[in-house]
């Protein structure tokens, strides 16, 4: 069986893409997108994931946005900062969006799921970018994979850095909270929880 039949066929026609979001609050109806990561998996002649392309945009925070102090704070982003050289939302997303596209067309599957830790979060910012942004999206409305669920049925641990350590994998709290970084370590845990035959 071809790679592109095992990855639709493991996931009822669906392609996992993981994507982490750093945001200006909670709020993804008031609140900036900021940075947004997206990582591509691939599938083996085994039906092994692993962690493929990564693509990453720092955002321009929309119109009327929401800053939150305490989330700038939190996430040390500054959103006006001039070497961030950040995109406005529609264009980011149109860059992102295109090699989920692509490897859409190479597996031959109808939508991209997100996923994510604590993915209902990250979906429902993307949502709402997408909405302002007037663009189409290539993934499922309301459907995600959760690494945290995930992590805590396997390992009894929901936050990204304990499960880490469960699963064995290096993790640099410096580097946490950068969208890229934590996009990168989620899909390398969904890789390892979903091809770890021991937990399934």
């Amino acid at each position: 069986m071809s790679n592109s039949s095992l990855m639709r066929n493991r996931f009822r026609g669906f392609l996992p893409v993981v994507v982490d979001i750093e945001t200006a609050g909670v709020n993804p109806e008031c609140d900036a997108v900021l940075e947004v990561a997206v990582v591509l998996l691939d599938m083996d002649e085994e039906g092994l994931l692993q962690k493929g392309e990564s693509y990453f945009e720092h955002i321009l925070p929309f119109k009327g946005a929401n800053l939150s102090p305490e989330s700038l704070k939190f996430n040390k982003i500054e959103p006006y900062h001039p070497f961030r050289f950040a995109l406005e939302e529609k264009k980011a997303l149109t860059q992102l969006f295109s090699p989920i596209k692509e490897a859409l067309q190479k597996y031959r599957c109808s939508r991209a799921v997100l996923v994510g830790h604590n993915a209902w979060f990250d979906l429902l910012f993307l949502k709402q970018a997408i909405k302002r942004s007037k663009i189409t999206s290539p993934f499922h409305a309301f459907t995600s994979f959760d690494t945290a669920t995930l992590a805590a049925t396997f390992y009894g641990q929901t936050v990204l850095a304990k499960a880490m350590e469960k699963a064995g994998i290096a993790f640099d709290a410096e580097l946490a909270h950068s969208a890229l970084y934590d996009a990168e370590k989620t899909a390398e845990l969904y890789c390892t929880m979903l091809n770890n035959s021991s937990l399934l």
